[in-house]
């Protein structure tokens, strides 16, 4: 496991990767709120920033939709593991990382509706460099250590957590909570899911402090 120091060894590394002519899938894990999909979008912007040889993909496209949560009974603790579709994200990371001849779609999540977008990201054929982002990439049930195996690195994102909390209550306001219901969200739900992200940690190939390599603005 290693630390990044600075951000320009982040691009580096990742072309490094690629020397081969292979397309390198990244992959940056960490708890809600640590400023993940900012990162990713950072380190795709810094890799091309046309947008054609190096694309976005957020695990959040993978979110099950809201009326199937109902029926599942897990509509109160959306962002858990199990409020996601695991293995059609592992299905779409190896049809990625194996095939350069077409276009592959992937799911986007909105937050205004807070559901997935089927069909918005297209991953073009000329496209060498994937960088997705999601809390569960480090998990070690299945079908998660498939989606680790898929990518050619994952990095864990650590953020201090009183940045990190602060952030993820203001996002929840932002989306529609009162600041009560935003504290009690984060409290009972988000942190439940953080604690098991962290035990993903240790499996990271590298560490990345992207607030201390003063990388973006995450959204509120």
């Amino acid at each position: 496991m290693d630390f990044a120091d600075d951000p320009q060894s982040l691009s580096d590394r990742v072309k490094a990767l690629g020397a081969d002519g292979g397309r390198v899938l990244i992959g940056i894990a960490g708890c809600p709120g640590a400023g993940k999909s900012t990162a990713a979008a950072w380190l795709a912007r810094s890799l091309d920033p046309e947008g054609r040889r190096a694309v976005q993909v957020p695990m959040d496209g993978f979110h099950l939709a809201n009326a199937e949560l109902v029926r599942l009974g897990r509509r109160d603790r959306k962002g858990a593991i199990d409020t996601f579709d695991g293995a059609g994200y592992r299905a779409l990371l190896e049809r990625i990382a194996e095939g350069r001849d077409e276009t592959v779609y992937a799911p986007a999540f909105d937050r205004r509706v807070g559901e997935p977008v089927a069909g918005s990201i297209p991953v073009f054929p000329e496209a060498e460099f994937v960088v997705t982002e999601g809390n569960y990439l480090l998990d070690d049930e299945g079908p998660w250590p498939a989606v680790r195996a898929a990518l050619t690195e994952v990095w864990y994102c650590e953020t201090p957590e009183p940045l990190r909390l602060e952030r993820l209550i203001a996002r929840h306001e932002r989306f529609g909570k009162s600041p009560e219901h935003a504290r009690s969200w984060v409290a009972e739900v988000d942190e439940r899911n953080a604690e098991r992200i962290r035990a993903g940690r240790e499996r990271a190939d590298l560490i990345v402090d992207f607030e201390a390599l003063a990388i973006g603005t995450p959204e509120p």
